[in-house]
């Protein structure tokens, strides 16, 4: 039979430097087609966690497994053409280079120039400022433009897996509805599933299925997105209620 999950993580240990612990025995999955959310304060895991499922940093211990495969022996840039794609925190643009040129780079593990104009085809429906924005340097967009062109250069990539991390950072309250709406757009259209970390936890359970609560690199409640907001945890730590 085939695997349920699009990803199992289990029983994750990371560490830092003198044995600093990033992760202590974390497990999720997500399933084909979900939206999960990763909540927690800083220091909690939650970049940790995204950058070991991509495959930028070593695991102590544990197994993580991308739609039935393991990805202990399959590193950064294999991943990517597995289909997994990551949105850093902090955007990571090539700020010199043209909105177009970081489009293109985005594209690298597709050499087909049919699959490059379908995804700039989509990217464009979906992002229609960065087709105005073409030929600008990515250094000079605004904060929300950079967001959406970071998302954009991650979809190049055609991932069936894509991570956010802190899509909201940095941008005007205004535009994070519009980047939000953007993803849920993404998700209805093409039923991508999607692992994101959210301080904004609102917004972040508004747009998933369920949710994972970090704390000191430990996961200490999942469920339902209605669940977690009704948590007496969730809402005193980060509803402010």
């Amino acid at each position: 039979m085939p695997p349920t999950s699009l990803l199992d993580v289990r029983d994750v240990h990371v560490a830092y430097g003198a044995g600093v612990r990033a992760l202590q025995g974390v497990s999720l999955r997500v399933e084909p087609g979900e939206v999960v959310a990763l909540i927690g304060a800083n220091g909690a895991g939650k970049t940790t966690l995204l950058k070991a499922i991509a495959g930028l940093v070593e695991l102590q211990t544990g197994e993580m497994t991308f739609h039935g495969q393991s990805l202990s022996a399959v590193d950064a840039a294999d991943r990517v053409k597995l289909g997994v794609a990551l949105v850093p925190e902090g955007r990571r643009l090539f700020s010199r280079l043209s909105v177009a040129e970081n489009l293109t780079l985005g594209s690298y593990s597709h050499g087909d120039p049919t699959h490059r104009r379908e995804m700039l085809e989509c990217i464009e429906a979906l992002f229609p400022v960065l087709r105005e924005r073409a030929r600008q340097r990515a250094g000079t967009l605004s904060g929300g433009e950079a967001q959406m062109l970071a998302i954009a250069r991650a979809l190049m990539s055609r991932p069936r897996f894509l991570m956010l991390d802190e899509p909201s950072l940095g941008i005007m309250p205004r535009l994070v509805d519009q980047v939000m709406d953007s993803l849920r757009r993404l998700h209805e259209s093409q039923g991508l599933t999607m692992l994101i970390v959210e301080q904004n936890v609102p917004a972040a359970l508004e747009l998933a299925d369920r949710g994972y609560v970090l704390q000191t690199g430990r996961v200490v409640l999942q469920g339902k997105s209605a669940e977690l907001r009704g948590s007496d945890l969730v809402r005193k730590a980060y509803l402010g209620m």
